[in-house]
């Protein structure tokens, strides 16, 4: 029976983006512990605030204050909270109507158990001790005491807010981040033990007669089983590419470089490939190349100039 292949994989990126004057009072102010949500023309208060009246569409930036204690109008027990979500200990999923708001705002609540959390139960922020300006400065949500309700509620009234704060939080950055295990299926194993001998295969696909690469065990145009095994290339042409300008985190890469669609030789599908050896504005449809090997003999790093003529264009244009 053949090995079982599989490998941790991960996909991230950080998400950035600048924010406007609603966003950045919003996100400052939880910084300063005051939670600002603003209001739409028929009067409603948004928490957290939206820079467009979901209803008429005009652009809104009346911010009103809103009290750090609220109701829950709904939530979910989570039994086995995952890294890097807010709270280590089982929590529960909670939408929070602020006191003065009139939309619920998405957090966690800190409680002992399922039994502990009811929708309409009175809640109140827990502050997070260090505070940067992200939605992350409000630690979690906890219980909130009846005896201490009034007390700790403050306004129940939403009061009007210029936004203005020292420093304001301008940008954010959040982490986009995706961790999976990956399991290839037979056509792909017996891809990837082809690669480990420096041989690159596809399928051929029974009805069509089309060799696809890399194999994926059916035909992506006919839908049928394949099984045939074809080596291709190792040598191709570029078909189309892109510059790319901005350099990835943690790549080795220095940019420009281009990504290539790569048809190899005997293949009816082109493939992705980065083309090295040769300056970024020298690159060009048809121009031949050869894969350079990476040094754990796996995979190719990269495409070369292959020192051919360039292929003619109705060679290729079939695979654009």
């Amino acid at each position: 029976m053949p090995e079982i292949l599989t490998a941790p994989l991960t996909v991230a990126f950080p998400f950035t983006r600048s924010l406007g004057p609603v966003q950045s009072a919003f996100l400052t102010g939880l910084r300063e512990r005051t939670v600002l949500g603003v209001r739409t023309s028929d009067g409603r208060v948004l928490v957290p605030p939206v820079e467009y009246d979901p209803v008429t569409a005009e652009e809104i930036r009346d911010l009103a204050e809103v009290a750090p204690t609220g109701t829950v109008t709904t939530w979910s027990w989570n039994p086995a909270p995952r890294p890097r979500q807010p709270l280590r200990t089982p929590f529960a999923w909670v939408l929070v109507r602020l006191d003065g708001a009139d939309t619920a705002l998405l957090h966690v609540l800190d409680a002992p158990g399922p039994h502990a959390v009811r929708t309409g139960m009175r809640v109140r922020i827990r502050w997070a001790p260090e505070r940067t300006g992200a939605v992350t400065d409000i630690g979690c949500f906890e219980p909130c005491d009846p005896h201490e309700d009034d007390a700790a509620a403050g306004p129940r009234t939403p009061a009007p807010h210029d936004g203005v704060f020292a420093d304001p939080v301008t940008g954010i950055v959040t982490p986009a981040r995706l961790d999976y295990t990956y399991t290839p299926g037979r056509a792909q194993s017996r891809h990837l033990a082809a690669l480990a001998e420096r041989r690159i295969t596809g399928e051929r696909c029974p009805s069509c007669r089309k060799v696809h690469v890399p194999p994926r065990g059916a035909c992506p145009t006919c839908g049928v089983a394949a099984t045939e095994q074809v080596d291709v290339g190792p040598r191709g042409t570029v078909t189309t590419y892109c510059v790319v300008n901005i350099k990835a985190k943690d790549a080795g890469i220095e940019v420009p470089y281009v990504y290539a669609h790569i048809a190899l030789d005997g293949a009816d599908l082109a493939l992705h490939g980065r083309i090295g050896g040769i300056p970024y504005d020298q690159v060009r449809m048809g121009l031949r190349v050869e894969p350079v090997w990476g040094a754990d003999g796996r995979h190719p790093d990269h495409y070369r100039p292959a020192g051919e003529p360039d292929a003619a264009y109705d060679t290729y244009k079939e695979l654009l």
